[in-house]
């Protein structure tokens, strides 16, 4: 299987903030954005792997700044990593006030994709030709961000684990939550 370089698969969807996106406060709703990074996601994946692929996990959603109705909403993708069957996707999002001429950065997100063949099973994907030292970079970060996601995922685990409700009740003191009636802090 040929390595595809990172340009072959980069993707960018541009998208007008329309009334019908906003929330209650009047502002684009962040679940129109998650839907939209999650088709570029889809696009860019495909692309490289020639293949249907799905989502599997999402890496920091943070919405820095609010996206207003009437900007201009692109979202920019590249494929980061690819492991067997699964490539991360790396999205930027910026937000264009078109009147103003004024851009925003307002999120940035790492999606995780699995490659499915046509039985729905995964399926291998091509390597990633680093052809830039922006690629070499990403790919690395994308590397440790893995490698810190499995860390954190074993520590909560057995910190879960050893976690006796008894012995660590009284950490609810100074936090914002009651006891129901009937349950004391001397469980």
């Amino acid at each position: 299987m040929n390595a595809k370089p990172v340009s072959h698969s980069r993707t960018t969807l541009t998208e007008l903030m329309i009334p019908s996106y906003a929330n209650f406060g009047g502002r684009v709703h962040g679940g129109i954005l998650l839907s939209l990074m999650d088709k570029v996601a889809y696009a860019c994946a495909a692309k490289h792997a020639g293949q249907y692929c799905v989502t599997v996990s999402v890496d920091g959603v943070n919405f820095r700044q609010p996206v207003e109705v009437g900007e201009l909403v692109s979202l920019m993708a590249s494929v980061n990593y690819v492991g067997r069957t699964s490539l991360v996707v790396g999205i930027k999002v910026i937000s264009e006030n078109v009147r103003l001429g004024s851009v925003k950065h307002t999120n940035t997100s790492y999606f995780t994709m699995v490659a499915k063949d046509d039985q729905e099973k995964p399926t291998e994907v091509p390597p990633l030709l680093l052809e830039t030292s922006d690629d070499i970079r990403r790919f690395l970060e994308a590397m440790k961000r893995k490698e810190l996601r499995i860390m954190n995922a074993e520590y909560f685990h057995n910190a879960k684990t050893q976690m006796l409700i008894d012995e660590s009740v009284d950490k609810l003191v100074n936090e914002r939550c009651e006891l129901a009636d009937g349950l004391s802090l001397n469980l």
